[in-house]
């Protein structure tokens, strides 16, 4: 296995497309065609981690925090990030982050979190905007079904709740090939007629690359008439926080110990109590990672969260 293939796995849980702009995630340090050894994840990658990634022959981290946030202007070892950078490359270390990417994903840290404290009907607590784009596009009618069979094959169609959602609308398409075009229908200096279906799909944005490739490699036409925007569709799926509810309401103080036990958090720090039960709660992850169990690698990447 090499570290691309394990980014793409981390990609598919949280796209790094939806982390936040002042964040820097993604592989920091390392070629993403090298074979990985073994996978040490962390919260933080600091200099003991790398120690401990050199004794147990890890070549890549999968660090929450990103240890690069800005760039770098020299790498002297002057600070615990320039030491960790240079000993990552003199070791041979990839290291990568993922930090809000994690945060936003649906199945990420704050899902994992309501998940370790049974609660129910989780909503996102803050959504992320721009994040549902749409593909119009227009096909000759003999073609259109493979054509929507493929971009739905992609991820296309998918809003909310719902995919393979489309919308086709019929008309007649007009165009005149060039004397230096190659037409796959119509002659040269020729006006041609074609039925056509317009198309109109939904997609995720981080999949935008992926929609268009998947286009042009099933349209018929060597000049493919396109356009996409973005629609301003609320996401249920992407975003900040949660919010949720607990199946029995709580008083305060039971829940601030149920938390406690829960997240096996040593102190629990509070607001001042209102003396109201507790129902409904906003998860939001922050600050530090939840001590989790003995498990495989994947399983720990799938789990890597803070609170």
């Amino acid at each position: 296995m090499i570290i691309q293939q394990v980014i793409d796995f981390l990609e598919e849980l949280a796209p790094l497309h939806y982390a936040e702009g002042f964040d820097n995630v993604g592989l920091l340090v390392g070629n993403k065609e090298t074979e990985i050894t073994s996978i040490l994840v962390t919260h933080d990658t600091l200099e003991k981690v790398i120690d401990e990634a050199i004794e147990k022959n890890c070549n890549l981290i999968v660090s929450f925090h990103p240890i690069v946030f800005s760039g770098l202007k020299k790498i002297t070892g002057n600070t615990y990030v320039e030491r960790v950078v240079i000993k990552a490359i003199q070791n041979n270390i990839a290291i990568f982050a993922i930090h809000t990417a994690l945060d936003n994903a649906w199945n990420g840290v704050n899902a994992i979190i309501c998940k370790k404290l049974g609660l129910e009907n989780q909503n996102i607590l803050i959504p992320k905007k721009e994040t549902i784009k749409k593909l119009v596009t227009f096909i000759p009618k003999a073609q259109v079904e493979n054509l929507r069979q493929a971009l739905f094959n992609a991820g296309a169609g998918s809003l909310g709740n719902y995919d393979h959602c489309s919308f086709n609308l019929e008309g007649t398409g007009s165009f005149k090939p060039n004397e230096e075009s190659n037409p796959t229908i119509g002659k040269k200096g020729e006006t041609h007629y074609e039925a056509e279906t317009q198309i109109g799909i939904t997609f995720p944005a981080h999949l935008e690359s992926k929609v268009l490739k998947t286009l042009f490699e099933n349209h018929p036409y060597e000049e493919v008439a396109y356009e996409v925007t973005t629609l301003e569709n609320v996401n249920q799926k992407i975003g900040m926080g949660m919010i949720a509810e607990l199946p029995e309401a709580m008083d305060e103080v039971a829940f601030l110990k149920f938390v406690k036990t829960k997240m096996n958090c040593g102190i629990i720090k509070h607001t001042k109590l209102l003396g109201k039960k507790i129902k409904k709660v906003a998860v939001l992850g922050d600050q530090e990672v939840l001590q989790l169990e003995q498990q495989n690698v994947q399983e720990q990447i799938f789990l890597l969260l803070q609170i």
